[in-house]
């Protein structure tokens, strides 16, 4: 490839990599009390609101089902109304949160299903108040479970972010398209995979190695 095609693939990662931290982190943000709420709000949980639970679960669901090319379309208006664009890479970042929220959501409320029951009725025998269970026995001894579904997640979302540069949401999969693809360069093509399959690679690994660290740490506390 020339100098210009391979600044180009270093600004694709730049713009691949942007989207997908902010969306991560964004997606966690609103995600993290979401998922908390969804699995302490259940029939005789924490903070027991089952109608909301229900309603919530349907909302997710219905999120989670949706095909991401169609949620990127779907979502316009609102992606117009938040980004005052519905096309580049800071708009790309508005259904890729939406799309991340949910299923971070459902991560962390699996996570947090699996600590033991034993667990929370200790700590309210000995007086915890439900805020206090979740901060301090529910989401520590969750950690390296949400540690590697959060890993899963931004796997997930670097394959969307590929997608998104389908409708002029810049980053690596709009370089493929538009050189790969459009104008025949195979080589292109071919380097924007090889570069998808080293963030992923490198992602999965540094997430396995923190959730093994958070892991090890609980054990020894």
């Amino acid at each position: 490839m020339s100098p210009d095609l391979i600044g180009l693939l270093a600004n694709s990662t730049g713009q691949t990599l942007y989207m997908v931290a902010v969306s991560a982190l964004l997606g966690t943000l609103l995600g993290l009390p979401l998922g908390v709420f969804l699995a302490t709000s259940g029939h005789g949980e924490l903070f027991e609101a089952v109608a909301v639970n229900r309603v919530l679960g349907l909302v997710v669901n219905a999120t989670r089902s949706t095909p991401f090319i169609i949620l990127v379309v779907a979502i316009i208006p609102f992606t117009r109304l938040l980004a005052g664009t519905s096309i580049g890479t800071t708009a790309a970042i508005v259904p890729l949160t939406v799309a991340a929220t949910p299923f971070i959501a459902r991560i962390i409320e699996t996570a947090i299903r699996e600590v033991d029951a034993g667990l929370i009725e200790a700590s309210r025998a000995m007086g915890a108040t439900p805020l206090q269970i979740v901060a301090k026995v529910l989401l520590p001894e969750a950690l390296p479970a949400i540690a590697l579904g959060l890993t899963l997640t931004v796997v997930s979302l670097i394959g969307y972010s590929a997608m998104v540069g389908a409708v002029g949401g810049g980053g690596l999969g709009d370089l493929g398209i538009r050189y790969g693809y459009q104008r025949f360069m195979p080589a292109v093509m071919a380097a924007v995979v090889v570069v998808l399959i080293v963030l992923v690679q490198g992602l999965q690994s540094a997430g396995e190695a923190l959730a093994r660290h958070v892991n090890k740490r609980i054990r020894r506390t």
